[in-house]
């Protein structure tokens, strides 16, 4: 074997190492994920947006925000999945606002993301569930004050929402269910382990941490604000390679602003609110989405 054959050899076991490092580290996080968020997913969707839809007959008035943006959170769907339940919302009388709050922090959490980031430690979980929340009442409040008089979503076209949970066999119906959800997160779990692994095999950590740590806190939240466009596909596959950042000396508030920023800007996201929002209304949304992530990462940097 020649030489440049034996330096491929020796980097690849190098990357080896640290991809099944990563792994072992994460892996059951992962499972754990797949299972809670396909049990919610069978047993308790229904309940969670029935108990959204029974708030059209309440007058809450601006608090309604609130039970919206926590009951987004404990949707299981996806953003295709969300738009078709929120039209069916829309017609049985459903508030923008409300639905505006419901919608955003379902784009930014759920369930099984939720297990996925405990694997970053209590600080950077308890961030990430209470700056989605608020995220998800500020829009709501938002179109509340400035859409009051007019709608901000427009469902035309759009049906119910699919039910993939019907086989009469209650265990076969779950076991479909984690099926379903392993094929479409399991390949974005292992690229974000991979990439992890060669981050920590070919990136120094004292210049990471000199371009996004405390020390360059304005700029850093920023450009970890503008990463998380391109750079976010799954929310599982993300959670190896942000745990390595914040390991490296990214700081709480740079991880903060990406983890708000990737979710809301990831490209299938994107296309369903194109849909529904509009050119105008969809740029509105961008730009709330880059101001509150950037806002959100210069307040958890001053406290943490």
């Amino acid at each position: 074997m020649g030489q440049a054959g034996e330096v491929i050899q020796r980097e690849f076991i190098y990357v080896w190492y640290y991809f099944t490092v990563q792994l072992r580290q994460i892996f059951w996080y992962y499972v754990l994920g797949i299972v809670l968020g396909s049990v919610i997913s069978v047993f308790v969707k229904d309940r969670i947006h029935g108990l959204f839809r029974s708030m059209s007959d309440k007058k809450l008035g601006a608090l309604g925000v609130i039970p919206a943006s926590i009951l987004g959170i404990a949707s299981p769907l996806c953003m295709y999945g969300t738009i078709p339940l929120a039209a069916s919302f829309s017609k049985s009388g459903m508030r923008d606002d409300w639905l505006a709050a419901f919608m955003m922090s379902s784009i930014l959490l759920n369930p099984q993301l939720i297990i996925y980031s405990t694997a970053l430690g209590s600080a950077a979980l308890a961030i990430r569930i209470v700056s989605c929340f608020i995220c998800g009442c500020v829009a709501g409040l938002l179109i509340r004050f400035f859409y009051r008089d007019k709608s901000f979503f427009d469902f035309t076209g759009f049906d119910g929402p699919h039910n993939h949970d019907t086989d009469p066999n209650i265990v076969l119906r779950l076991v479909k269910n984690i099926g379903r959800n392993i094929r479409a997160t399991g390949p974005w779990f292992l690229v974000g382990v991979l990439l992890s692994a060669l981050f920590q095999r070919y990136v120094p950590a004292d210049s990471f941490a000199s371009l996004f740590g405390k020390s360059n806190e304005g700029f850093g939240v920023l450009m970890a604000a503008t990463i998380g466009v391109p750079l976010y596909a799954c929310g599982g596959g993300t959670i190896p390679l942000i745990r390595e950042w914040l390991y490296s000396g990214m700081s709480m508030g740079s991880a903060a602003a990406f983890m708000l920023t990737g979710p809301s800007t990831k490209i299938t996201n994107l296309g369903a609110l194109k849909i529904v929002l509009g050119i105008r209304r969809f740029l509105l949304y961008l730009a709330f989405v880059m101001a509150f992530s950037l806002v959100t990462g210069l307040i958890v940097n001053q406290i943490i």
